[in-house]
């Protein structure tokens, strides 16, 4: 998948690093989210798990281009919408 970064104005880097996140994991995340769904506004919402284990939420935009997207941010899933995450997860999945 092709992805941009919204970029932080203050250190020119993308702003998901700011909360620790990698553009790698943004990217296992957006190829395989156990959920993705429209957001607020316009922006998607995906969850899930990267190979290391780690939840993230990734808030983004898909580009008309295929296959492509601009991602705003992302950060940990943790605490309460982590456990309501896994709920639903284990409703969708049972067993």
């Amino acid at each position: 998948m092709e992805l941009r970064f919204y970029l932080d104005p203050e250190t020119g880097l993308p702003h998901i690093q700011g909360h620790g996140v990698t553009e790698a994991e943004v990217e296992q995340v957006l190829d395989k989210p156990g959920e993705d769904r429209a957001g607020r506004d316009g922006p998607r919402v995906a969850i899930g798990q990267t190979r290391a284990g780690r939840y993230l939420r990734v808030i983004y935009v898909p580009d008309p281009t295929p296959n492509s997207a601009f991602v705003i941010t992302a950060f940990d899933l943790a605490g309460k919408p982590l456990a309501a995450y896994r709920r639903r997860r284990n409703r969708k999945h049972p067993g």
